[in-house]
């Protein structure tokens, strides 16, 4: 049977594009928190998510020093990209360079720009932090492979 994993250039490009990720932080004392996530990543590049500092999410973030996180795709033949890594950067989140960007990669342009509205972001308010992954370990599966696609 031929191998169903991922090459550097597909796993890369996979997790670039757009997919709702599901986030895992650890969390003593319990199992980790995992929930799903809006992520940035271009091949090659660091993982990068924004949170609110308040949220479970963002508590947790603060205090350990790596996460992973899992895309996939919804219908068959399934794909996934597991990535796990060290956080290389925690910063104060900027409403034009990391949420605005988020919400419009996944919302598009017009519903990204009602959400922030929505939200009521802006930089002076926004108690929001950008956390950066450097991916270091990689699972993936595309059972594309096993139907010969």
């Amino acid at each position: 049977m031929a191998s169903l994993a991922m090459s550097r250039a597909e796993r890369e490009a996979f997790l670039a594009a757009v997919r709702v990720g599901v986030i895992s932080i650890a969390d003593d004392g319990r199992g980790p928190l995992t929930v799903p996530i809006w992520y940035g990543y271009e091949p090659g590049g660091e993982l990068w998510v924004v949170t609110d500092r308040e949220s479970r999410k963002g508590k947790l973030l603060m205090n350990v020093d790596r996460f992973s996180l899992c895309a996939q795709t919804e219908t068959p033949p399934y794909q996934y990209v597991s990535v796990e890594g060290p956080i290389v950067a925690l910063e104060r989140a900027l409403v034009e360079q990391h949420t605005r960007v988020l919400a419009h990669r996944y919302l598009g342009r017009e519903g990204g720009d009602a959400y922030i509205k929505v939200t009521g972001a802006s930089d002076e308010t926004d108690g929001s932090i950008v956390v950066r992954m450097r991916p270091e370990r990689w699972l993936t599966v595309d059972y594309r492979k096993s139907y010969g696609r």
